[in-house]
């Protein structure tokens, strides 16, 4: 594993290269008060920025901890190889034309590897990257203007990684009063992933949590080390992971070499991982303001107060339909709550205090403490400051100071809440911060916060999860087999998988045959039809020789024989349960509504293998569905834990034979009534052209006919 303390943490930093970003970097480390040394390296120039300038790095005094390369592709490589041979600490490439390039330019791949080549275990961030702010250090190897500043001695701040040098640079100019400890960009991670400079950054006692700007994971192992030392630190992460839509994963080829992956498996990825999900900057920014002011939260609870009836109603329609939430207030709290206001005030939460007691800061105070009292998990004051040109906020910091006061009398958490970015000035914010009360700016911003904390402090609350399988991101190679109906659920069954019994008939008397042996009602289908529903190749529920007869007469032109199989009967509900193989996480479960609509409803649920027990359950509790499957307004209750036993015998089916197994869809899955089973009544197999999966099939085969 790549050390980069020196790299993050320079004692003295090398500027190579000239034109105007060079020397911008030598401009901004004295602009920041960096205390170390700063040597500018250019052959021609006797001094940059007013800083003795040496004429290579064979010239400079000492090995440097950090470089800053801003010279074009083709020198980089030849300066890497000789600072790796110097002892350097790790150097920022600039220069942009290597692999992210794409196919049009033949030299860029060539060069990304020459360039790794040449760093051998010198640390090395980018190619095609802006770099790296310290501003605990006040050490900046970068070559642009940035609107940070100094974090105070002593003081703590988030850490930031993007893989958008330009998403940085506006991160930097926020104004949202968020303190920022590091802040960096990727590029290509030609060398040094995403996940290894976030486990440098974390390491360090002034980042108070960290923040991630994803366009594609890098490995999988690294994430995995990087959340387990997250928690060991607790140094909380939320992650914007772009890549929902064609385009943004369009846009993410063309401007970075990582590989943007399959967005419902990057989600799976990161909630295994306890790493919370948001989609935009705003609430990016938000969210880590809220952990670096209190780390995860433990639930979802929160208390709301505004002198606006108005704002009470913004707040609770904001809360509607997420797990955010503000529970009713019990008799007892009401009543106290009820004791400080006046009996035109209608106690709830949210609560709308009216503007009786506006400006009577111990009336406030009572107001607040009393609401606070409650145990939530957060408890939220509405306040837009006015604009401060034209008006005076003078009467708002009475109600801030009433809210403090009630937060320290019930050691609970507060959230001063701006409705409006522009209404809660930096230095507010900052000042709010300093009174241990979290500046959130826009409701919506706010309530992604608190969910993302949440989750945050949920899954903490939950063991780490087991390592992805080892399969994950082998190259899978040549042609694709698909056994039919028949053979995919001999395999199934004969691995102990809950198929209903069924027969190969290669004619209408042999359909009628085995009907009659497995006993009516049956099912009958064409093999060899994908989606037969949709062609018309499946027919149910067959209760007698002369409807099979009739049956088998229609589908035998439609596929390569038939299958007959014992209906299954009493279903309550319908699953789809598909394992596809990704190229990054490896063999990826889909859990959801299934039968005919299943594009249609699309509600589902994806998991990374190996899943838990405890996952699968809460995956289907989390479906649309489950309210049926749990006798939804008194109707019978479905067999759930037989459905979660089928998905775990699905999952483990697919580890055993992780290197055979292509995709592997199972729809429906019918869960019946309780006690009476879940059946795999489709199912679709698709294997790799290798030995291994002609000895599966083969293997399972002779057990059957056994």
């Amino acid at each position: 594993m790549l050390r980069l303390e020196r790299l993050l943490r320079p004692r003295s930093i090398a500027v190579i290269g000239g034109g105007s970003f060079a020397p911008n970097v030598v401009k901004q480390s004295l602009k920041m008060g960096f205390a170390g040394e700063v040597w500018p390296v250019h052959p021609k120039r006797a001094e940059i920025e007013g800083v003795k300038a040496y004429a290579s790095v064979a010239d400079l005094p000492d090995a440097p901890d950090s470089v800053f390369i801003g010279v074009n592709r083709f020198a980089t490589i030849d300066i890497v190889r000789e600072l790796a041979a110097r002892g350097a600490g790790g150097a920022i490439c600039f220069a942009a034309g290597f692999l992210e390039a794409g196919d049009d330019d033949e030299d860029g791949a060539r060069l990304q590897a020459e360039l790794v080549e040449a760093a051998g275990s010198m640390p090395v961030i980018g190619p095609n990257c802006y770099g790296l702010i310290n501003y605990a250090d006040g050490a900046l190897l970068w070559p642009d203007q940035h609107g940070g500043q100094r974090l105070e001695p002593g003081a703590r701040g988030a850490a930031i990684i993007t893989q958008s040098s330009n998403i940085a640079c506006n991160i930097t100019m926020q104004k949202r009063g968020l303190p920022i400890a590091f802040l960096m960009t990727a590029g290509n991670q030609a060398q040094t992933g995403l996940a290894e400079m976030a486990l440098g950054l974390i390491e360090d006692e002034r980042v108070s949590c960290l923040g991630l700007h994803i366009e594609g994971f890098d490995k999988v192992a690294g994430f995995e080390r990087l959340a387990a030392r997250a928690r060991e630190l607790n140094k909380p992460i939320v992650a914007m992971k772009v890549g929902r839509s064609e385009q943004a994963r369009a846009a993410t080829v063309s401007h970075t070499a990582s590989l943007a992956g399959s967005d419902a498996a990057s989600e799976a990825f990161l909630k295994r991982l306890g790493i919370a999900r948001v989609h935009s900057i705003p609430s990016l920014l938000e969210t880590l303001k809220l952990l670096h002011a209190f780390g995860p939260l433990p639930g979802y609870t929160l208390s709301s107060m505004s002198c606006s009836g108005g704002e009470a109603s913004v707040m609770a329609d904001t809360a509607e339909g997420r797990k955010a939430r503000f529970p009713k207030l019990t008799q007892e709290h009401w009543a106290r709550v009820k004791a400080t206001l006046g009996s035109f005030v209608a106690v709830a939460n949210p609560l709308d205090y009216h503007t009786f007691i506006w400006n009577d800061e111990p009336a406030m105070t009572a107001t607040f403490t009393a609401m606070a009292s409650g145990n939530f998990d957060l408890n939220m004051l509405v306040l837009d400051f006015p604009r401060n040109d034209r008006c005076s906020d003078a009467d708002w910091w009475p109600t801030v100071r009433a809210f403090e006061a009630a937060l320290t009398t019930s050691k609970a958490r507060g959230a001063v809440v701006a409705s409006m970015l522009e209404n809660l000035p930096e230095e507010h914010a900052a000042e709010l911060f300093r009174r241990g009360i979290v500046p959130l700016q826009g409701i919506v911003e706010a309530f992604d916060a608190v969910e993302a904390a949440a989750f945050i402090g949920q899954a903490w609350a939950r063991p780490l999860p087991s390592h992805l399988w080892a399969s994950a991101g082998e190259a899978r190679g040549g042609k694709k087999v698909s056994p039919d109906e028949d053979e995919a659920k001999a395999t199934l069954r004969a691995a102990g998988l809950a198929v209903p019994q069924g027969a190969r008939a290669a004619s209408v008397a042999a359909a009628v045959s085995a009907a009659e042996k497995l006993g009516f009602p049956v099912a009958l289908k064409a093999l060899g039809v994908a989606h037969k529903s949709e062609l018309g190749a499946v027919r149910l529920n067959l209760k007698s020789v002369e409807e099979v007869e009739a049956a088998a007469e229609a589908l035998l032109p439609l596929g390569a024989g038939l299958y007959v199989e014992r209906m299954v009967e009493g279903s309550i509900g319908e699953l789809i349960v598909g394992v596809t193989r990704d190229q990054l996480f490896g063999p990826v479960m889909t859990v959801g509504t299934g039968g005919v609509l299943v594009e249609l409803l699309k509600d589902s649920a994806t998991l990374l293998l190996p899943a838990s027990r405890e996952e699968i359950e809460a995956a289907l509790k989390g479906l649309r569905l489950y309210p049926l499957l749990d006798g939804y307004r008194g109707r019978e209750k479905a067999d759930a834990g037989a459905a979660v036993d089928a998905i775990l015998a699905i999952s483990r089916f697919v580890q055993e034979h992780a290197d055979a197994i292509e995709e592997l869809d199972v729809n429906p899955l019918i869960v019946c009534g309780e006690g009476k089973g879940a059946w795999i009544a489709d199912a679709l197999l698709v294997t790799n052209d290798g030995k291994a999966a002609v000895a599966m099939c083969a293997e399972k085969a002779i057990e059957v006919a056994g």
